[in-house]
């Protein structure tokens, strides 16, 4: 069986969105799969999933793991286990809404036939915007996204953007044990590998709206390590090598 698209979803304390998030993208008929990571959620996230995936048989999986253990993990665990089984595009997508299952496809589009090796869904671009966030919250991501083009030097204009496709080559080749963020930094230090790999990134403009349902997971310190991991991802990158080391070339398996 042709395994083409995935989509990850990490999870905790979603169950006001959870079965919605699903039937919307399912809904969509365009043969997307999609993981579930779930970090032991307290509000039975991951019982509600079990319980669809009588309803999406085949299509929908669940990886549960043993606390809160970060965004970061969450994502490298979803991409190793998508990676194994032979996914050729690879989401990143919260549950909440904040990211419209609808835009899945353009993402996967500008991957698939606009040569990009890594779309971005932008809100910073030409045609993207924001719904319902106050504004002191898009001052501090407006502000953070040009303060890491600044630093880092990378022409992404929405560097923490968390909705993402990924050609399977663009992960493979990234060694992820030099991944050391766990929280928003995450996002940024992904690109930015990437981006050092001479990955091709587009961005693809996106309205992002801020979750109706469920407990924002912004924090004071996901926004320390936005402000200070970026001066160390980029000190960091004098001395890291992010491409993965293979023993033989046929373990990068082409599209």
């Amino acid at each position: 069986m042709f395994l083409e698209k995935i989509v990850i979803i990490p999870t905790y304390n979603e169950k006001e969105n959870i079965a919605n998030i699903l039937k919307a993208i399912f809904s969509l008929e365009q043969e997307y799969h999609v993981l579930i990571i779930d970090d032991s959620s307290p509000d039975g996230t991951a019982d509600i999933v079990k319980e669809l995936q009588h309803l999406y048989y085949g299509r929908l999986f669940l990886e549960e793991r043993s606390g809160k253990l970060g965004l970061g993990t969450a994502y490298i665990h979803g991409f190793k286990w998508s990676i194994s089984r032979g996914y050729s595009f690879i989401f990143e997508m919260d549950a909440d809404f904040s990211h419209r299952p609808a835009d899945l496809e353009r993402l996967y589009n500008a991957c698939k036939y606009a040569g990009a090796d890594v779309a971005v869904g932008s809100r910073y671009v030409e045609g993207g915007k924001i719904e319902n966030w106050p504004w002191d919250r898009l001052f501090y991501s407006r502000g953070g996204a040009l303060y890491t083009k600044l630093i880092t030097w990378m022409p992404i204009n929405d560097p923490t953007a968390g909705f993402v496709c990924y050609r399977k080559e663009v992960l493979q080749n990234i060694n992820f044990d030099q991944i050391k963020f766990v929280g928003y930094a995450f996002q940024i230090e992904m690109k930015f590998a990437a981006w050092k790999l001479k990955f091709k990134i587009k961005e693809v403009p996106i309205t992002f709206t801020d979750r109706k349902d469920g407990t924002s997971k912004m924090s004071k310190g996901i926004l320390k390590e936005g402000v200070f991991g970026v001066l160390k991802i980029q000190f960091q990158s004098l001395f890291k090598n992010y491409r993965r080391r293979v023993k033989k070339s046929a373990e990068v398996v082409s599209a």
